[in-house]
């Protein structure tokens, strides 16, 4: 793929996703039933959903009676990704049957896509660990290649990848419920390379910026999620946003070095409830504690075993809310899990600036906020 970011003055290759490959090979392998032949370059057109078409080149196929497989090897390009390499197989099958508009295409996963088997992540239980978006891109594509050459029947479309049932060990699929393989991912269709440092200095960027233009107190946030939730709760206007991902330790340590007089955090409980444990880099590689922490602050307000058990066993903070929900103790969880979070943001800054944190859920929504975030929000209104 010749699609290039630039991070820390280097120049760095995307690649495509596991999705984009099911859907690439997706669309070869039903052409291919339908009657047609591969390019001569052996390359699929891919319209993605960033808004541009990647040339993806085809690296086996195979035609049967009414049936037609494709593979497309995975490229991650400059990031350093467990499954660069790996061949994403999709088989196509004309089956028969009524149709529907609801039964025409369905999409299943074979060996090395792994399968859901608890509740909480984006694909329902029991089903393959085939993502909303690419499930979305594999079905577009199928049906675009039927409407061109008129085919009217049932579609049956299988994912397999033969090495995912040994690469999904490297990953945290198993712990999250998906047992069996990889899921297959992506949300616009490309892997962009991530450097660590680039990240941390556009952080260090920003700050500067927001210095420059005047600004004294800032809100952090780690992405999307909290962008979305100040835009919709707090009155955004003149204040100065910083997206930190990850690194909220590395943006405390900045904000200190440039006496920035205040800070409000504002983030998932995903994300914020390691800071509760004094975990500053957020991402999920370098652990996961996420229960662990809220089981310990539920024991402090009062849970049962059974409760901590269930807490435990959750994959997400918001199927941990909702134990405590049943409980009846989430107000009193909340509040020392934000007790902790106070402690060790404020350790962090070593107490030179004003400094609070507000905790939120995409299901729940508010959740909780530290001691000094209503003074911190009167200053930046």
């Amino acid at each position: 793929m010749e699609q290039y970011v630039y991070k820390n003055n280097k120049k760095l290759r995307c690649g495509y996703t596991t999705g984009s490959c099911a859907a690439a090979a997706a669309q070869c392998a039903t052409a291919m039933v339908l009657g047609a032949r591969l390019p001569i370059d052996n390359t699929i057109l891919l319209p993605i959903p960033k808004g541009i078409s990647l040339t993806i080149p085809v690296e086996k196929t195979e035609i049967g009676k009414d049936w037609a497989t494709c593979a497309i090897k995975k490229d991650s390009g400059d990031d350093p990704d467990v499954t660069d390499g790996i061949l994403v197989y999709v088989k196509v099958s004309k089956i028969n049957g009524p149709v529907t508009t609801d039964n025409q295409i369905t999409i299943s996963g074979g060996i090395g896509v792994g399968r859901v088997t608890k509740a909480g992540l984006a694909c329902p239980v029991g089903e393959a660990a085939i993502n909303p978006v690419p499930r979305r891109m594999i079905e577009e594509q199928v049906k675009k290649v039927c409407e061109e050459f008129d085919y009217t029947g049932k579609i049956l479309v299988e994912i397999f990848i033969p090495d995912g049932v040994e690469i999904a060990k490297r990953t945290f699929n198993p712990r999250l419920g998906i047992v069996g393989g990889i899921s297959v991912l992506g949300t616009s269709g490309v892997v962009e390379p991530m450097s660590e440092q680039a990240l941390i200095d556009t952080i260090k960027v920003e700050m500067n910026m927001s210095l420059a233009d005047g600004a004294e107190l800032l809100i952090i946030t780690p992405g999307n999620y909290g962008e979305t939730f100040i835009k919709s709760n707090l009155s955004t206007e003149k204040m100065h946003l910083i997206k930190c991902s990850n690194f909220v330790g590395e943006a405390l340590d900045y904000a200190e070095f440039c006496e920035i007089k205040g800070l409000l955090l504002v983030g998932h409980i995903g994300k914020f409830v390691k800071l509760a444990a004094g975990i500053m880099n957020t991402h999920s590689k370098y652990g996961d504690a996420r229960m662990e922490i809220i089981g310990v602050h539920a024991g402090l307000a009062g849970a049962s075993k059974e409760t901590l058990n269930k807490i435990l066993n959750c994959i997400t903070t918001d199927e941990a809310i909702m134990v405590l929900d049943e409980a009846g103790i989430r107000q009193r969880t909340i509040q020392s899990i934000l007790q902790k979070v106070d402690f060790h943001i404020k350790e962090k800054v070593h107490h030179n600036l004003k400094i609070g944190a507000i905790i939120f859920s995409n299901q729940y929504g508010y959740l909780g906020q530290t001691e000094d975030v209503q003074k911190l929000l009167e200053k930046l209104k």
